[in-house]
């Protein structure tokens, strides 16, 4: 079932591969060594390759992204908090999940209180009714029964 520990196993086991340059995230919605798949851990792991493909993009290293003159200004033991250029800029350099909660408590409390998996159980429930699959190319078909025969073929 898919719980907080998936989630953290799940982080760990695609983080730390994608910092040392794996660029393959595989088993999402994949849980007890995969003999189980869940369509619920499928969209927090889904959420997780993107908050982990986020993390190793990085933050380009610019003069605005320095922010020199902000530092001085700021200065020794300063906060930066409350600057305007951390104002203008902090939503650039934050990923921006769309299934995890950053509501303050009430706020979260009020909008229904549901938790991680509920929220990811109704996803994984709204995309199975309503996704609409872009169709194949034409003659996709064809090139599926070819490959299967040739298989087929040397199979015997």
């Amino acid at each position: 079932m898919p719980d907080a520990q998936a989630s953290h196993e799940k982080t760990i086991t695609s983080l730390l591969p994608a910092l040392a340059g794996a660029n393959v995230i595989y088993g999402l919605g994949m849980l007890e060594l995969g003999i189980t798949f869940d369509f619920a851990q499928l969209v927090i792991d889904n959420e997780i390759a993107e908050a982990v493909k986020y993390a190793v993009k990085g933050i380009p290293v610019s003069e605005a992204n320095m922010a020199i003159d902000v530092i001085r200004d700021v200065g020794i033991g300063g906060e930066f908090v409350s600057h305007m250029h951390t104002f203008e800029n902090f939503k650039q350099h934050q990923f921006d999940s769309r299934l995890f909660n950053r509501q303050m408590r009430e706020t979260w409390e009020a909008a229904g209180g549901k938790d991680l998996l509920e929220r990811a159980r109704e996803k994984a429930k709204y995309i199975l009714e309503n996704h609409q699959p872009d169709p194949l190319p034409q003659g996709t078909d064809a090139l599926f029964e070819e490959a299967i025969a040739d298989a087929e073929e040397n199979i015997k």
